[in-house]
């Protein structure tokens, strides 16, 4: 919980009574390796802010390959957001690539939250426009910079993420497949 209450603090003060309400409507929960939280198709009843570990989301295409949408490592949080907001079913998996822990947060329990406490609703407004700027980036970079370039950038933004997560995730994140992506760091790492 102190770590929640520390990314909440970054942004919004709260008082005790509220830090206790808050407390009272997350639960914590522990996922394995590879254990899925959600899978496509179903509805995301939840969001989850990571305690420690790593999850990723991804979605699978026609041809059974994986794209990793994104990578929550300690103190982020994660959901298929079209699914938890419309709360209808969703395009993503979401899986924790190391044994994880986590804080689940129900939608109902979310929007309680901003009914009786508006600086939670501050705080999850400053945090998705955080991640709507973050994603735009990633769109701008995508479709103009190099995949050695979008690999730099990713390790300037994520050096944590980047030493914990294998190889074929970060790949997928920067939209290669694994053998380009092997190909392209040995490149990187003998200078050329």
């Amino acid at each position: 919980m102190e770590l929640l209450l520390k990314s909440i603090a970054k942004h919004v003060d709260l008082n005790e009574e509220e830090k206790d309400f808050l407390c009272s409507k997350v639960t914590e929960k522990t996922f394995k390796a590879k254990e899925l939280l959600l899978k496509e198709n179903e509805i995301c009843h939840q969001s989850f802010f990571v305690i420690d570990g790593i999850l990723q989301s991804y979605n699978i295409d026609e041809q059974g390959v994986k794209h990793t949408l994104s990578l929550a490592t300690t103190g982020w949080w994660i959901a298929d957001m079209y699914s938890f907001l419309s709360g209808k079913p969703g395009q993503l998996y979401i899986e924790a690539i190391e044994n994880t822990t986590v804080l689940c947060l129900r939608k109902e329990d979310q929007q309680l939250l901003f009914d009786r406490i508006p600086k939670i609703d501050r705080y999850f407004r400053i945090l998705i426009e955080n991640s709507l700027i973050a994603n735009q980036q990633r769109i701008i970079d995508n479709l103009s910079l190099t995949a050695e370039e979008r690999y730099d950038r990713f390790c300037e933004k994520y050096p944590i993420i980047k030493d914990k997560v294998p190889q074929i995730h970060i790949a997928s994140y920067l939209g290669v497949t694994p053998e380009f992506f092997s190909k392209m760091k040995r490149k990187l790492l003998k200078g050329n």
